[in-house]
């Protein structure tokens, strides 16, 4: 079984329209693939509670808990372990990740992050588009290497940037179509496989 496991911070609605693509798309008889946890770094995640709600198991590794970003990251990397992932998608978790982490997992960490990389790595992504004067933002899908968002992209998608935009209208263009593009680049990564 290629189980994937979704790590999340909040609401998870990325993690949400993975695992209703999943259905949808019949994953587990398409490519012998199903979401087999969803875990947070946060007890208090929105998300976690969708989760349950589709039988899909849950865990939490709370950050606050460990004394530095390795030991955290250990802890992390053993829960994820437990299901043994052919992929592990990163959707809203707000930490930054060791190379020990990502080397652990190297070739299976997937990142949605909403710009159109590389430009506007890092946060308040929106904010510095419009700031700059843009007129696209966007979407990307990547994998997730040690250099914070430099992964290599695996599937990208754009939105205008409107007369009268704000962070937050920008943002809730742009999350329609994360949505959209990151159930699609995991599916076709599962298709690769089988």
């Amino acid at each position: 079984m290629n189980n994937i496991v979704i790590l999340i911070s909040g609401t998870g609605s990325n993690m949400a329209a993975i695992v209703k693509a999943a259905r949808r798309g019949r994953w587990e008889a398409r490519f012998g693939a199903r979401v087999a946890a969803v875990i947070s770094n946060r007890a208090d995640a929105a998300g976690l509670e969708f989760a349950r709600e589709q039988g899909i198991e849950t865990a939490v590794v709370d950050h606050k808990g460990f004394a530095s970003r390795e030991a955290f990251d250990a802890a992390l990397a053993a829960a994820i372990d437990r299901f043994q992932p052919a992929l592990v998608a990163l959707a809203g978790f707000m930490r930054i990740l060791t190379p020990a982490f990502v080397a652990h997992f190297e070739g299976r960490l997937l990142n949605i992050h909403p710009s159109l990389l590389p430009a506007y790595a890092g946060l308040h992504t929106y904010q510095r588009a419009l700031d700059d004067g843009c007129w696209f933002a966007g979407a990307t899908v990547h994998r997730v290497t040690a250099d914070l968002d430099h992964g290599p992209i695996l599937a990208q998608a754009v939105v205008p940037v409107l007369p009268g935009d704000t962070a937050a209208t920008l943002a809730a263009r742009v999350l329609t179509q994360e949505h959209r593009i990151y159930p699609d680049a995991i599916a076709r990564l599962l298709a690769d496989k089988s």
